[in-house]
């Protein structure tokens, strides 16, 4: 009887504590600034009626308010209400760069401009911009209520896994290993006055309800199941679950396996260069490389970073020519011949990428999405659609045959064809090279 007694007792102690939950930290007290130190611009933070509130105001750089202690793996939930179409976000794993002290990391963004709206994405301020906007994520870009409303948020960063929701909704899944631990800090944007969609004088940002748990995070972690697009922004790398969905990479990282020169049987010996997980073009030696296989209907990827004046692309469903549609990839700024069908993303010669696409930057790299699904094809950059078009039709021939491409048999309509990078003599860098087959 009285081992019947004790099980019973452990049994309800058991579920006692299984039903306690995480051991929630509350970063804010709810009084005043407590573990909070504001860095970057000078907009101000004040605690009010429990809520911390901070205001935008012209003229005055990003500012943000930065907790004293720095965490790297976390479950974090807040909630938090914008007025005046102000831009925010909660910074995590972030730091302030040497020098001038600017702020940079991760960011979890809040963007209440309706026409994007890209609540619940990834930013990496001051460093590599967007990792994971919601142009994949359709139903994601619905959960942010509204201003005026308060909404919550909910952030996991375990490891290399950093996923998020807004009111319950999962808005973003991003694998990235950059910074492995940071201060957390709310954000208050900078404002231009000739631009009131995106915040007016005295717009706030709110936050309240601020708690974190960095304990047994396996345990209280959202389960997986890959109800929204996982992007993974480790150079050539691919993640458990991109294996398991398909994707494979094209360029392995570190050799030249599975690429030949156009017209040749092996690897050119000049015009690329591998180093530091580069292909890079080597000035001088234009020399065009192409997949050993073919593909047919695909999601491809690339990652590419231009210089000053360079141009390359990427041909898809080339013959063994290296003949086929052309991602351009070009300096659109100072390249004398980047105008019209020629800028960046464009079907080179054939349809211009539209003039409000993403800006490309020299610092850092640019993605390209190209896929192919029977005659529909469609262009990406840095996560936004930018048009799409139907080949192997009456209207795409005929643009096709007052082309320089006439000549050229079948163009854009082969079944299968080689994935192309082009090589212009300029230093152009290519990475995370990956494609996923379609049925």
């Amino acid at each position: 009887m009285r081992k019947i007694v004790v099980a019973a007792i452990a049994a309800v102690f058991l579920t006692a504590c299984a039903q306690q939950g995480p051991n929630w930290e509350y970063l804010f007290n709810g009084h005043d600034l407590t573990g909070w130190s504001r860095v970057g611009g000078e907009m101000d933070f004040a605690v009010v009626d429990g809520v911390i509130v901070g205001t935008a105001r012209y003229d005055t750089p990003n500012s943000f308010l930065r907790t004293d202690r720095e965490f790297g793996d976390f479950i974090l939930e807040f909630e938090f209400k914008i007025t005046g179409n102000l831009n925010s976000g909660v910074q995590f794993r972030s730091f302030q760069r040497e020098g001038d002290g600017r702020v940079q990391g991760y960011q979890f963004e809040i963007d209440p401009i309706m026409e994007r709206a890209w609540t619940g994405g990834i930013f990496d301020e001051a460093r590599r911009g967007w990792l994971y906007p919601l142009t994949f994520n359709q139903e994601g870009r619905k959960a942010y209520k509204g201003d005026y409303t308060w909404n919550t948020g909910r952030l996991e960063a375990i490891g290399n896994s950093i996923r998020g929701w807004i009111n319950g909704i999962p808005t973003c899944d991003l694998i990235d290993d950059m910074t492995p631990t940071g201060f957390i800090a709310l954000q208050v944007h900078s404002i231009n006055r000739g631009n009131p969609n995106r915040g007016i004088d005295g717009a706030t940002a709110s936050f309240r309800s601020i708690r974190i748990v960095t304990e047994d995070l396996e345990r209280w972690a959202t389960p997986n199941n890959n109800e929204i697009v996982q992007i993974n922004a480790i150079p050539n790398t691919l993640s458990e679950r991109e294996l398991a969905e398909g994707w494979e990479l094209l360029w392995d990282g570190r050799t030249t396996n599975g690429w030949h020169g156009v017209g040749m049987t092996d690897f050119p010996e000049n015009g690329w260069v591998i180093e530091d997980g580069l292909l890079t073009i080597e000035p001088g030696n234009e020399h065009h490389i192409m997949t050993n296989r073919t593909f047919g209907n695909f999601w491809l990827t690339a990652d590419f970073r231009i210089t000053r004046g360079a141009s390359s692309g990427i041909l898809y469903l080339t013959d063994a020519r290296g003949r086929g549609p052309e991602f351009q990839i070009i300096d659109d700024v100072h390249h004398p011949r980047a105008y019209e069908k020629r800028t960046t993303g464009s079907l080179f010669e054939f349809i211009h990428a539209p003039d409000d696409k993403p800006i490309i930057r020299w610092d850092t790299f640019n993605t390209a999405w190209i896929k192919v699904r029977g005659n529909h094809v469609e262009h990406w950059l840095n996560g936004v659609k930018l048009f799409s078009f139907e080949r192997n039709t009456p209207a795409w021939n005929e643009m096709v045959s007052h082309s320089r491409r006439s000549h050229v048999p079948d163009f854009g309509n082969l079944t299968q064809g080689h994935i192309l990078l082009q090589n212009s003599g300029a230093p152009v860098s290519f990475r995370n090279i990956k494609i996923k087959e379609l049925l």
